[in-house]
């Protein structure tokens, strides 16, 4: 059955032909949503996922590799600093027990190097200066040097703070030593002498060198300023320039990342020695562990690529077999709906059928009481009969003919009509034209209709098919509603510039409260008995078509109106 209407291409309300950019746009939005949430609702879990193993790993393996660097340091620091403690606290303890005379005699102060070599061992010497910082003695391999001694950073450090431990120097054949020198009270004289201590550093350096490093890695020791205290695998000899830039304070063990000069990956661990001028360094390659995170990044990055272009695959596809599947169902309802909408206007048109005929029924008795009349006229006389007779009786015939073919022909279009077609209405005889249909009906049953339609009330662009269905569908429920001799008033407003109204409103029992929401709703119905309770969810579609809207006001006992507003210009 085709009615001239294209559903979704074409013409849909306006009368004018559209292209179907709007009504496809909405399946567009549609697709894009459907992408959007589900890509949403299916990626989060599986980013957050990968994420948050991305950081767990990654903790747990920089935990594998920062903490053993950080227990070597750690253990390395504390074997020096206890190597140096021991005898700083050594040294600080000869000072105290020994006399100022005992330490001044050179044979005495060479068994007290033997007494601490015994049980510490690393004194190369010993010597002992005054408060001017004149030797009064001096023992084991130390240089004498008691000139300028006054000026040395050792001794000065000794007179003030107690005790000292100095940065390494070399000594005169080129071996690597330090100092460490204590202040000691003479109470006697109102003075102090200092008793310094030259140690060897080759038990830290043999230390440093049994460490089970990679041939890559390095250990040594810099003092504040970056000078090397110890030898280095990378880094040169003693008093050499070390490269690692350490903060300008070291004040705690730390354990970072760094590019060497050759663009190596590195980790480098440092902490500060004790109470001394000593910083020590670990520089390590982070080997295996680094190789086998690179290699767990890739491998989840590549699942997480690959997760992403299937998930994503499915979902486009899945987003659209579903909305491909919507767009069909709304194609089956819109024909659905046009079907039945063509049904129910058929269905009113049936129950008009009775009028209807009554309307017919009387110009064909007067065709036939005519036409009777000239068929008496010609056989009661052998003369024709007179002629303005027979003009009149004709005029009558022809009238009553023009009556018949209005009616059938306004009942015909009525029913064919369904293309929309804008075009202008005056809403006033439109309303007019539907009551004759129900005209015969309200006057068998006696109910009185006021129509009230004000002067110059303006015409309006709509269609004037679905007009018909909206007014015929809001009668036929107005005459259901009220009893035989009720009232039903029609009334035509301009509510603005660009909008008229239409009030329908009867007697009727009036529709409760708490239904009265849901009388636009499909197959809802107040008629128990023979309501199918599509009339008004069709009215309630046409109207919005049209650009309008439908209103219902209702009391129990008080009758209902419904109010029909429509545009100016559709």
């Amino acid at each position: 059955m085709d009615h001239g209407a294209t559903y979704h291409g074409t013409r849909l309300s306006s009368g004018h032909r559209t292209s179907g950019r709007d009504f496809y746009s909405r399946y567009r939005r549609l697709w894009w949503y459907c992408v959007i949430f589900t890509a949403f609702v299916s990626l989060t879990p599986l980013l957050s996922m990968v994420v948050i193993n991305y950081y767990q790993y990654k903790g747990t393996l920089s935990e594998e590799i920062v903490h053993p660097l950080a227990r070597i340091v750690a253990t390395s620091s504390r074997f020096i600093d206890r190597f140096l403690e021991q005898r700083k606290a050594a040294l600080v303890y000869t000072a105290r027990r020994e006399s100022h005379e005992r330490l001044s005699d050179p044979k005495e102060l060479g068994r007290i190097l033997v007494d601490l070599n015994r049980s510490f061992g690393g004194f190369l010497g010993l010597a002992v200066l005054s408060s001017k910082g004149v030797q009064q003695a001096n023992v084991g391999h130390d240089t004498p040097d008691a000139l300028g001694t006054k000026h040395q950073a050792w001794f000065r450090e000794a007179s003030v703070r107690g005790v000292h431990v100095s940065e390494v120097f070399l000594d005169i054949a080129n071996r690597p030593r330090f100092v460490i020198a204590v202040r000691k009270e003479n109470a006697q004289v109102d003075s102090f002498q200092v008793l310094r201590a030259t140690i060897d550093l080759e038990t830290v350096v043999h230390h440093l060198a049994s460490l089970d490093l990679q041939p890559t890695s390095d250990a040594y020791l810099v003092n504040r300023k970056g000078i090397l205290q110890t030898p280095s695998r990378h880094e040169g000899n003693i008093l050499d320039e070390c490269s690692v830039a350490l903060p300008a304070v070291v004040s705690q063990p730390e354990v970072t990342e760094l590019t060497d000069r050759l663009g190596r990956p590195r980790l480098l661990g440092y902490t500060p020695i004790g109470q001394s001028p000593f910083i020590f360094i670990l520089l390590r390659e982070p080997g295996h562990v680094v190789r086998a995170w690179l290699s767990l990044s890739s491998n989840m990055l590549w699942l997480l690529g690959v997760s992403v272009v299937v998930l994503m695959t499915m979902i486009i596809v899945g987003s659209t077999y579903l909305v491909n599947r919507i767009r069909e169902a709304d194609f089956r309802r819109d024909k659905a709906l046009h079907s039945i909408a063509y049904t129910n206007k058929m269905a009113s048109i049936g129950r008009m059928a009775a009028g209807v005929a009554h309307e017919i029924n009387n110009p064909l008795a007067i065709i036939n009481e005519n036409a009777g009349l000239i068929r008496d006229l010609a056989a009661m006389k052998n003369e024709p009969p007179k002629k303005e007779r027979l003009v009149k009786i004709a005029e009558i015939i022809t009238n009553s003919v023009e009556r018949c073919s209005t009616i059938t022909h306004r009942l015909l279009g009525f029913a064919k009509r369904m293309d929309p077609l804008i075009e202008r209405i005056h809403l006033g005889s439109l309303v007019e034209e539907v009551l004759s249909f129900q005209g015969k009906e309200a006057e068998n049953r006696g109910i009185a209709i006021n129509v009230d339609i004000p002067d110059r009330f303006p015409a309006i662009n709509s269609d004037r098919g679905q007009l018909q269905q909206v007014f015929l569908n809001i009668l036929s429920n107005a005459f259901a509603a009220v009893e035989d001799g009720g009232r039903i008033d029609i009334a035509l407003k301009q509510d603005d510039e660009k909008t008229v109204s239409v009030t329908i409103s009867d007697d009727g029992p009036g529709i409760p409260s708490e239904v009265i929401d849901r009388v636009f709703e499909p197959f809802f119905s107040t008629k128990a008995d023979y309501g199918t309770g599509l009339g008004l969810s069709i009215t309630f579609g046409i109207v919005e078509k049209l650009g309008g809207r439908i209103e219902v006001q209702s009391e129990v006992g008080q009758g209902a109106s419904f109010i029909v507003r429509l545009p100016l210009s559709s």
